[in-house]
């Protein structure tokens, strides 16, 4: 995906309303259709301590047009092939719950009804997949800040009953996300982890471009943590080695 296109909160609406008038114009007013974002989509709905997100993904409940709404409106404004997309299905972070738990945002068009996760959901997706060289950490600590900031403080409890909800069983969630969230709920320091988090992931995505550069095709979602944990143990040796 190119990094050149950002869906922004100030555009995002705009981008969903030419999705509705599409959808309408090839499949009328008769049938309603629905989006669920998820993911960095749903932290622009939601909250302000991101500015943006290159994909819009989602659970998208319409008829076969809807695919082609999509299209439509990629074509004509230059997005990139799969802008919009519900491809996080194939992934862990996936529930069908995520219906039951999601929350009304907007409507379009007289035929478009988008919904959001936000809060402790959105945490528990993004404790599923807490992948380190995305924005899955800091977006933790960026929701539970903003929650706290709004007089809406999210527990680890709640964290924990959301987990249950969406996947069954709070062990589902890799042992590196159970202690990761207990970590970041004692420290309570949200500004100063979430900028942490921000330099840690950008130096993890830094090193994962170099390294693909170096092995092209070789990092993959089966071996990409133990790749990271790799990376990071040769800087921690560079860094300890030019100390001494």
């Amino acid at each position: 995906m190119s990094a050149k296109i950002e869906f922004t909160r100030n555009n995002l609406d705009d981008y969903l309303s030419k999705v509705a008038r599409e959808f309408r114009k090839l499949n009328g007013r008769k049938m309603r259709a629905e989006i669920i974002l998820i993911g960095g989509a749903s932290i622009l709905a939601n909250y302000g301590f991101r500015d943006s997100t290159y994909d819009i993904d989602a659970l998208i409940r319409a008829s076969s047009a809807m695919k082609d709404a999509i299209n439509k409106v990629g074509d004509e404004y230059g997005l990139p092939n799969g802008w919009l997309n519900s491809d996080f299905t194939t992934t862990d972070s996936y529930s069908p719950n995520l219906i039951r738990y999601s929350k009304y945002y907007k409507s379009f068009g007289y035929v478009l009804d988008v919904r959001t996760v936000s809060g402790e959901y959105l945490v528990a997706m993004k404790l599923m997949s807490a992948r380190q060289y995305k924005n899955d950490i800091s977006d933790i600590v960026g929701i539970l800040k903003e929650e706290k900031d709004n007089g809406n403080s999210i527990t680890l409890d709640s964290i924990k009953t959301a987990v249950c909800n969406l996947y069954g069983d709070w062990n589902r969630l890799p042992q590196y996300s159970q202690n990761l969230i207990t970590e970041i709920m004692e420290n309570d320091e949200y500004d100063k982890l979430y900028e942490q988090y921000r330099i840690q992931e950008k130096s993890v995505k830094k090193s994962l471009i170099e390294f693909d550069d170096k092995y092209p095709s070789v990092a993959n979602e089966d071996n990409i943590s133990q790749i990271i944990d790799s990376l990071k143990n040769k800087s921690t040796r560079a860094s300890h080695n030019e100390e001494n």
